[in-house]
């Protein structure tokens, strides 16, 4: 049953159950269909509903594609811990409007005193980010290469006041190298290590700044087009401008950001929000007699409509006059579902600038641009700056009384809404903490919480308008070696091999009436020396 051993579990999983099938009919009777097995779905043609046959696809071919995009890595830090990453993804759109990115930046050398000497210390910054985008994949594809990058520029301005800030101009040269030479250059630093309201503070600057620059790059390019002047009623046509596209797409189309920090040698984690995306936390509570549970911490708050506190912020935001419209049926404005988001330009631009703008760069190519939403009267209705919230990363070998109960976060899940459409954050706990405890098999999602006990932290708010019934007659599945694709499998349909069959052979555009693009990153550390130790014993 257990693949490795990782936290004390043991269990006997029996297989029960049959596949329940969640479509339309199938044309053949076979719990193991032919390759060319067909099955009915429901499609939208114009104003009525019809059918559209679609070939089953193979087994082995869902396996494919789940582990096509898989990956993992590991990193060795100085405090003696080794920290791995996963992440998997799967699309529903075509092309994918989920992007993810990560880095691994070393933080400048600092000097901290220790009674009467002076200790040099130094660690590292890992940065773990998913993007949900919309409307195309403009904007979370930019994100994926810059996100990180500014973020990492705003901390070392904390650090480094000498050094550049979004505020200021970007280097010319690779962003990563530029960081790395300040670390490298730099003279251990003597300044406080800063404080989490602070480097809070810079993560919400580097995000809103970095969305202003997105939001604000087509007028920049308008304005060096004319000189700054622009006669009234001559809009000129700048279709065929290099940066007509490059700019106008980032603006138009829109994405969620969530956005992991880890300083590993102050030990500190921070979780930045910006949408709808989810960033959960398992920590294991060991109990004096030896024994534990899995206690499930959300990380963040799902920002939509629905969502008590958003809706009563951007109420705040606009005259008493629009508050029955700047929130309608959980949407802004009724049409746009998270409340924050980068780009998202037609919830940001005066009308009149959205109508310049279309003239300008987008009617010389044939092509047409979404009207501004009709309810629009005093924008922006959506913002880039995030939540932030920060956690202590307490390590019971590095920081505690060994003698006394430990309680320590083991690992971090990060994914777009495609997963927390699927699964419970509970489910996710449950099914990360399963996967590296060893579990392999089918499980009857019965028996889960008798395998991995769970406790629930602090309640969040779930912003989405969805009744996903329980179904605890069904099984989970531990098969996938990698832990993002193993929560993918288990969002969709898991121990029912059919129902997985048949939700992953819908093709796009069709597939988005039963699930989203879905893209998640788990991260974990385990402790350096005993790793090396396992290593050993099985050589």
């Amino acid at each position: 049953m257990l693949r490795r051993v990782w936290k004390p579990v043991a269990a006997t999983v029996v297989v029960v159950g049959a596949p329940a099938y969640l479509y339309t009919r199938s044309r053949s009777q076979s719990t193991r269909p032919a390759p060319e097995q067909t099955f009915d779905i429901s499609v939208r043609d114009g104003s009525s509903m019809g059918t559209r046959t679609v070939t089953l696809q193979s087994k082995a071919d869902i396996d494919r594609r789940l582990r096509e995009f898989a990956t993992l890595e590991s990193t060795a830090t100085k405090e003696g811990l080794v920290w791995k990453h996963a992440t998997a993804r799967l699309a529903s759109n075509d092309p994918i409007e989920d992007a993810n990115a990560q880095a691994i930046i070393p933080k400048p050398a600092a000097v901290v005193e220790d009674g009467a000497n002076a200790v040099t210390t130094a660690g590292e910054l890992l940065f773990f980010a998913v993007m949900d985008g919309h409307g195309g994949f403009s904007t979370s594809r930019l994100l994926s290469k810059v996100l990180i990058p500014a973020v990492a520029l705003e901390l070392n301005a904390l650090i480094n006041p000498s050094y550049p800030s979004t505020s200021t101009a970007l280097p010319s040269k690779s962003i990563y190298d530029t960081l790395k030479s300040y670390v490298v250059s730099a003279k251990p630093s003597t300044t406080p290590d800063p404080t989490p309201k602070q480097v809070s503070q810079a993560i919400q600057r580097a995000f809103s700044n970095l969305d202003y620059e997105i939001v604000n790059a087509p007028l920049r390019v308008l304005a060096a087009a004319t000189g700054g002047q622009l006669p009234k009623g001559e809009v000129p046509d700048l279709s065929a401008h290099p940066m007509a596209v490059a700019s106008m797409m980032p603006a138009l189309s829109g994405s969620c950001a969530l956005l992991a920090v880890l300083d590993t040698s102050a030990r500190e984690l921070y979780v930045a929000c910006t949408g709808d995306s989810r960033a959960v936390a398992g920590f294991w509570d060991e109990t004096p007699d030896g024994k534990g549970t899995w206690r499930v911490e959300v990380l963040s708050e799902d920002q939509t409509g629905r969502t008590p506190a958003e809706a009563a912020r951007i109420r705040s935001e606009h005259p008493a006059a629009e508050s029955e419209d700047v929130i309608k049926r959980g949407r802004i404005l009724g049409g746009l579902e998270p409340s924050r988001a980068f780009g998202d330009a037609r919830y940001k631009w005066p009308r009149e600038v959205q109508e310049t703008l279309y003239h300008a760069f987008i009617s010389g190519t044939g092509k047409s641009m979404r009207a501004p939403p009709p309810l629009l009267k005093t924008p922006p209705y959506v913002t880039a700056t995030p939540v932030v919230t920060h956690q202590k990363l307490a390590i019971p070998s590095l920081d505690q009384d060994s003698a006394s109960p430990k309680s320590t976060l083991r690992f971090l899940v990060l994914a777009t809404d495609g997963l927390w459409d699927a699964l419970s954050s509970t489910e996710v706990v449950s099914l990360v903490a399963g996967h590296l405890s060893g579990l392999i098999g089918p499980v009857p999602k019965s028996q889960l919480p008798d395998l991995i006990p769970t406790t629930t932290g602090t309640p969040t708010v779930d912003g989405k308008d969805k009744a996903k019934p329980a179904d605890q007659d069904g099984k989970w599945v531990f098969e996938e070696e990698n832990v993002g694709a193993h929560l993918i499998r288990n969002a969709f349909g898991g121990g029912d091999e059919g129902r997985v069959r048949r939700l992953m052979s819908i093709p796009a555009p069709h597939s988005r009436r039963w699930r989203d693009d879905v893209t998640v990153t788990v991260v974990w550390w385990e402790d350096g020396q005993q790793l090396e130790e396992k290593i050993k014993a099985k050589l």
